[in-house]
């Protein structure tokens, strides 16, 4: 069993975008958070709370705080949390939380959700870094950093069921050098190939995407890229809407100022398709498609920060992908800024940083209808426009559960309320 004990957090700020200023990314109410939750039984979301945590709709499971997710021994007094991803073992069927942090990527199994159990950790391939990201193909994990050198991690996930006695730490199975940092991974399972982005401005595609084919997932072997500065993307085997595009490999590029439609399918000859921008941009972030493809929820970092009002969600129409739309801008409850969002069905979780991870509606998209129906907040103390809080939710697990990884306060699983 896993055991959570009571500890205190002091929260930290920075930002996932690199050209803030130190006095632009400060918490301007910089408080301490005591917390306790139960060691094995699920601690219900009743009269818009859990655990002391608000909530609307959402239970929670367990937490893991990250000095217990950290094995690196080398960031124990400065420990943050990032991006987190998720692995079904299709022998075991066990689900795997994989956690970054900025010392490594932490692996919890969470089989049983309410006693998860961090089986291992992955240290950083070089040096520390607040940004790492994670993304799986094919039984295998594939990590990159922001970390000076860091390239490319590539860990075989199934070793994770042999473990007898953890955690344990591990080595990578291979690491992929040919390029040095990159600031996330996108990974198109349909078809094996890895788009690690926002590398260096100064190299050969200009931090624009590049194209690594994985499908012999310790060999990785690159086959070029498309030069267009990209900070996140989104790549799928397009079966939209758009018939003259069906079957063809399409990126969604969030590219600082705008959101790009590239063609990509011929990895020799990748075709830019189309571009739109929108009001007030301040840092394109990222987004994603719906599962019909029609509609793109786009994320912009910035424009909270420095404009006000409450957290934008823009809603782009890509029924045609060479004459994309703008169709509506949603507006959340609070005044938190956005980070990174996944559409689940009818469901758009988004990572809202200081006001935790909030599911919206979207059934009536097309109408230009969408509302909230549902959060978990793991920073109680504000919600204010400030880099702390959740960075990441992974919603896709058959079983329901839901991996959110806060900055400062850990690992969360939660679920739907039944």
């Amino acid at each position: 069993m896993f055991k959570k004990v009571l500890f205190l957090v002091i929260l930290i700020s920075f930002s996932c975008s690199k050209d803030l200023s130190d006095s632009q990314i400060t918490d301007p109410n910089p408080v301490v958070d005591i917390v306790d939750t139960n060691d094995d039984t699920i601690t219900k979301c009743e009269n818009g709370s859990a655990g002391g945590f608000p909530c609307n709709g959402y239970d929670l499971l367990a937490r893991i705080s990250l000095s217990d997710l950290d094995l690196s021994n080398t960031a124990t007094n400065n420990l943050s949390g990032n991006d987190s991803w998720g692995w079904t073992d299709p022998t075991t069927n066990k689900e795997y939380a994989l956690m970054g942090l900025n010392s490594g990527v932490s692996f919890i199994d969470i089989s049983e959700p309410t006693e998860p159990v961090i089986v291992g950790f992955l240290p950083t391939a070089t040096v520390n870094s607040d940004w790492r990201d994670v993304k799986v193909y094919n039984n295998h994990a594939f990590v990159v950093s922001e970390a000076s050198n860091h390239g490319m991690q590539v860990f075989d996930l199934t070793k994770l069921r042999d473990v007898a006695n953890p955690p344990v730490v591990f080595d990578a199975d291979a690491t992929y050098t040919n390029f040095g940092s990159a600031h996330n991974i996108v990974i198109n399972e349909s078809e094996g190939y890895a788009y690690p982005v926002g590398t260096s401005r100064n190299g050969t595609f200009a931090g624009g995407p590049l194209f690594i084919n994985i499908q012999d997932p310790l060999n990785p072997v690159n086959e070029g890229g498309f030069t267009n500065y990209s900070h996140d993307a989104q790549v799928v085997t397009y079966n939209g809407p758009d018939t003259e595009h069906v079957g063809k490999e399409i990126l969604i590029g969030s590219n600082e100022t705008e959101v790009v439609i590239v063609d990509i399918t011929d990895k020799r000859n990748p075709i830019k398709l189309s571009s739109i921008s929108y009001s007030n941009v301040e840092y394109t972030h990222q987004g994603w498609f719906t599962e019909d493809m029609s509609y793109f929820l786009l994320g912009d970092e910035l424009d909270e920060l420095r404009n006000g009002g409450r957290t934008r969600t823009v809603v782009f129409d890509f029924i045609d992908l060479d004459n994309p739309k703008l169709h509506l801008e949603y507006l959340g409850v609070t005044a938190a800024i956005d980070h990174n969002g996944y559409v689940k069905g009818d469901t758009f979780y988004l990572a809202n940083y200081t006001a935790g991870v909030r599911m919206i509606d979207i059934t009536n998209i097309a109408n230009k209808t969408v509302n909230e129906v549902g959060f978990f907040d793991t920073r109680p103390a504000n919600n204010l426009a400030s880099f702390n809080g959740v960075w990441n939710v992974y919603p896709y697990f058959e079983s329901g559960v839901i991996v959110v990884s806060d900055i400062e306060n850990g690992l969360f699983l939660i679920k739907k309320s039944e």
